[in-house]
């Protein structure tokens, strides 16, 4: 056996045998050592693993962090080249687990691990659901060091990606670097310089809030819509609501509420009293954890967890009978459909348009619900960036609450609802650090800081910035001892500048509401929450993108008498953008699921 051995592998062909097992031995050191290459092996086998879900061979397990060592788990893995998130606190170190922490960071995924009481989650797709096309595998891959396994995907060419409620570029509420070279603690990580997608350009037609005023008129007045396939009581009773709504008694004298922050008073205090008497709600069970049924309760996108935890648990608006429902409602996370099914570098998002179009194609199938209105009397609610591109087709027919309300991006007024869009710090108390400054305590004319998204907040900060004593417009804002956070400027402002980012929606609008403070909301297009019912301009200032080198004299030109006035008003309204642990009258979850019976009730048309 020597000899033969020595016959077929001369002197050279073992020096080569040599030296290609001594680089693999190598190799897999660096692999476990951190070395610059080691995603390399890794980012093959986690493109090999992430596939499996695509063809629907078998579930695809995405590793979750729980809250106590995500910080900590994420530090040493993370490129960094700006410590700081979307809303300018500082966050590095033991304040990116705090109450100034990250505006994302893992705490919904985090949530995730906490429901299943799993640090796995299996991800099947639903059984009709057809196989997504693939997308090319070279993904960068981030590893967690401690327990060796693919955490997260991270694709700097793909603008705008949320990893984490961060906004695109932040995973953790750590703004991810084009650069090579970045060091946290004792580590250092390399990444190749990636190029990015262009930002979304301002919009060619501007519409402005008095023309959506008319097309919400329009909408509501319309006889387009779909007219059922067979009759039901259910259409009987929402023209009953319908004409009652229309012709409500005078309610100008209730204390209850506000009547200077509403459209029409009236018409919104007897649609509210017919919904909480009327209403019933058909909950589909259909669809797979996580992306149905799944809620996520802090974080950015926790407008539709919350909505989804209320919604499915409700007693009282919630029927067993589908021939009793007015409603009926898909329980499904854009964020999660997102974070399952998102295919990294792939600049793709067909797989999860196709992924819905399967899901309410299954629905329709399987029950007559969908058929008979063509999915009219259906709705969702969904608060990721992508959402108004993951319904579309079949289910842009149904009700949309969108926290993306932007009409460029086929946004319906009249028919789907604009979903505030709300950063939850604290899933067991979310109405914590509620409320700020009276009027005569608050110096600061203007504030806003935060990471330059999008084309607008770079054009504010080059007419703001350092520029005048009153505007306090900054970039990313550090916290430093002696100085104002971030929150307190909220609360000591008279007015949050609420600027769009990659897209038109914001979480600082329902922040400076939750502060007293009064929004100034420079985005374009923007549909404003609960449009159908509220009275925007009472409490809010609606400022055009090509106005911002004049935004000090508009609000210079708001008296101080008005402006008080206006400080009441955003006290008044706050009810309405408040989540509770249990539903209360007015609250977020009860307006939500109005604008939703507002908006159906206005479809309905006499037989």
């Amino acid at each position: 056996m020597d000899q033969g051995f020595r016959f077929l592998c001369p002197r050279e062909a073992r020096k080569l045998i040599l030296v290609v097992g001594i680089t693999a031995a190598l190799l897999l050191v660096f692999q476990y050592c951190e070395f610059p290459s080691s995603t390399i092996l890794v980012s093959v086998f986690a493109a090999v693993n992430n596939s499996s879900l695509l063809f629907g061979q078998s579930p695809v397990l995405v590793n979750d962090l729980n809250s106590s060592n995500a910080s900590s788990s994420r530090e040493t893995d993370v490129v960094i080249s700006e410590v700081s998130n979307d809303s300018g606190r500082f966050v590095g170190g033991s304040e990116s687990k705090g109450k100034e922490g990250s505006h994302g960071g893992l705490s919904n995924i985090s949530s995730v691990s906490a429901i299943n009481g799993s640090s796995n989650l299996v991800l099947p797709l639903p059984p009709s659901a057809s196989p997504p096309q693939t997308a090319p595998s070279n993904k960068t891959v981030l590893v967690d060091t401690k327990v060796g396994s693919p955490v997260d995907f991270v694709d700097l060419n793909t603008s705008p990606v949320r990893k984490d409620g961060a906004k695109s570029g932040e995973i953790s509420g750590l703004q991810l670097s084009n650069s090579s070279v970045s060091e946290r603690g004792s580590s250092i990580t390399k990444r190749p310089a990636l190029k990015r997608l262009p930002f979304k350009r301002a919009p060619s037609k501007v519409i402005p809030l008095s023309q959506m005023k008319v097309l919400l008129q329009q909408s509501h007045a319309s006889s387009s819509s779909v007219k059922p396939r067979w009759p039901s009581d259910v259409d009987q009773e929402l023209l009953f609501a319908k004409a009652q709504i229309q012709n409500a008694p005078d309610a100008l004298d209730d204390t209850r509420i506000y009547a200077p922050i509403y459209r029409n008073i009236s018409m919104f205090k007897r649609s509210y009293e017919l919904m909480e008497s009327m209403l019933k709600v058909y909950v589909y069970q259909d669809g797979e954890k996580p992306i149905f049924h799944q809620p996520i309760l802090d974080g950015i996108y926790s407008s539709e967890g919350w909505f989804m935890k209320h919604m499915e648990a409700s007693k009282k608006f919630v029927t067993k009978d589908p021939k009793k429902a007015h409603l009926f409602y898909f329980p499904f996370s854009s964020r999660l459909l997102e974070e399952t099914l998102y295919v990294r570098h792939s600049h793709s998002r067909n797989n999860l348009i196709e992924y819905m179009k399967n899901y309410v194609n299954m629905m329709a199938a399987k029950y007559p619900f969908w058929n008979r209105t063509d999915g009219t009397d259906h709705f969702l609610a969904a608060c990721h960036d992508w959402a108004p591109a993951e319904t579309r087709g079949r289910i842009l027919k149904s009700i949309r609450a969108l926290c993306n309300a932007d009409i460029d991006a086929g946004f319906s007024i009249g028919k789907d609802v604009s979903l505030p869009e709300t950063y939850v710090h604290s899933a067991q108390n979310p109405t914590k650090y509620l409320g700020g400054n009276p009027p005569s305590q608050r110096p600061v004319l203007a504030f806003f800081a935060g990471n330059l998204h999008g084309y607008v907040r770079p054009l504010l900060l080059e007419y703001w910035e350092n520029k005048d004593p009153d505007m306090k417009i900054y970039g990313p804002m550090p916290n430093a001892k002696g100085k104002p956070n971030y929150f307190e400027l909220m609360k000591s402002s008279k007015f949050c500048i609420c600027p769009k980012g990659h897209e038109v929606n914001s979480p600082r609008i329902v922040e400076a509401i939750f502060y007293d403070c009064v929004p100034v909301i420079i985005s374009d297009n923007y549909v404003p929450p609960f449009f159908e019912v509220l009275n925007w301009e009472s409490f809010a200032v609606i400022v055009p993108e090509k106005d911002i080198p004049n935004l000090k004299n508009i609000l210079l030109s708001i008296s101080g008498e008005k402006y008080v006035e206006m400080h009441k008003r955003v006290k008044k309204v706050q009810e309405h953008f408040l989540w509770h642990t249990k539903p209360v009258k007015y609250d977020l979850f009860h307006m939500i699921l109005h604008s939703v019976w507002y908006n159906r009730i206005f479809q309905m048309k006499p037989a």
